[in-house]
């Protein structure tokens, strides 16, 4: 399919800057393709009443590391500014990044990351770059290890705002705590699961009580979600590979769920993506470790999703192009023109949609 057949018009006001408060206040258009009333307007703390006991929720525990970090070149000429986003750990001391200004680089140069503006414990941040590759990619090797390298991150690190945030405004201190879900643990992602950053304990009891699950699974959100796609031809674009794990336990509850006629309910374009890259062709959820580039197309046959639980997404996005393939091009276009026309608000810190499989 080509590229532009999933564009659409948003006015740049509907883009939400900060999130809901309460988070599960946010509004949640609710889709249903091929059904009598196919859009209906709720609230996210409507989710209860919208499921059914014995269906099984599936949300991403990863947590977003402060992964923007801005230092100098040092010990080769002029120092030079340099901006990284770290996107994958290699092992306790290098990471991979993506680099503004490697063009200035070479193997084996220094970058000293700073600490103007804070309150740093650990001294100088030093880092060798070991490897440098296309499109701005480098290895670093820090000077530090393991524990002790992730507070130095931490405590000069930015939370790394989408860019059609952080275009509008600068990152600050409650960025920390509203870009990152109630269920983050495991650190690794440069990007939210930002359907989760809609639950909250009260939701997550109430869900609880009714009888529906709440399953961890962990998939690093790595720096691809917010590149465009370069090619009209879908079937030409590469996805960037990410981390992610499915345990035994996720695995065994949501097969029996499944037996006994409970739905698949995943949080967020991410719980999706690794579900069906777990699962089998007759839809038995295996465990997983490992990298997904999994790319969802219309045409492509779902597995194991029963339910889609997701923001609004960008226009010409490979996440647009998911949701079209869950629910059908054309009920999502409907969809987006009624949210709108009727003040949804967009994208990470937007509100939600809650869509039934198309068939």
């Amino acid at each position: 399919m080509r590229l532009d057949a999933f564009d659409f018009d948003l006015p740049p006001e509907r883009i939400a800057l900060r999130p809901a408060e309460p988070r599960d206040a946010a509004r949640m258009l609710v889709v249903r393709p091929g059904a009598p009333h196919e859009l209906e307007d709720r609230i996210v703390r409507d989710l209860p009443g919208l499921l059914r006991a014995g269906d099984q929720i599936v949300v991403n525990d990863t947590k977003v590391i402060p992964a923007n970090l801005v230092g100098r070149r040092i010990g080769r000429g002029e120092e030079s500014k340099i901006a990284v986003t770290l996107i994958r750990r290699l092992d306790g001391s290098r990471w991979r990044a993506l680099a503004k200004g490697a063009r200035k680089l070479v193997v084996g140069d220094t970058i000293r990351f700073g600490d103007e503006g804070r309150v740093c414990f650990l001294g100088q941040l030093d880092a060798t770059i070991e490897d440098k590759g296309d499109a701005g990619e480098i290895t670093l090797a820090f000077a530090f290890h393991g524990p002790v390298l992730d507070q130095a991150i931490a405590e000069r690190g930015e939370v790394p705002l989408p860019p059609y945030i952080a275009a509008r405004r600068q990152p600050d201190e409650r960025d920390r705590g509203d870009y990152q879900t109630m269920f983050a643990r495991e650190e690794g992602a440069v990007a939210a699961p930002t359907a989760g950053l809609h639950f909250t304990a009260a939701l997550a009891e109430r869900l609880e009580a009714r009888g529906i699950g709440l399953n961890r699974v962990t998939l690093h959100v790595g720096p691809g979600t917010f590149l465009p796609v370069k090619t009209e031809d879908l079937s030409e674009h590469k996805m960037h590979a990410e981390w992610g794990s499915v345990d035994a336990g996720v695995a065994d509850r949501l097969n029996a769920a499944r037996r006994e006629g409970g739905r698949i309910v995943t949080v967020g374009t991410t719980s999706l993506r690794l579900i069906e890259s777990a699962a089998a062709e007759d839809g038995t959820i295996r465990t997983f470790s490992g990298d997904t580039s999994l790319f969802i197309t219309p045409g492509y046959r779902f597995r194991a999703a029963d339910v889609l639980m997701t923001n609004f997404h960008l226009p010409r996005s490979t996440l647009f192009v998911l949701v079209s393939a869950f629910c059908g091009l054309e009920t999502m276009r409907r969809a987006y023109a009624h949210a709108v026309g009727v003040g949804y608000r967009f994208y990470s810190y937007g509100d939600a949609c809650l869509l039934f499989r198309a068939g």
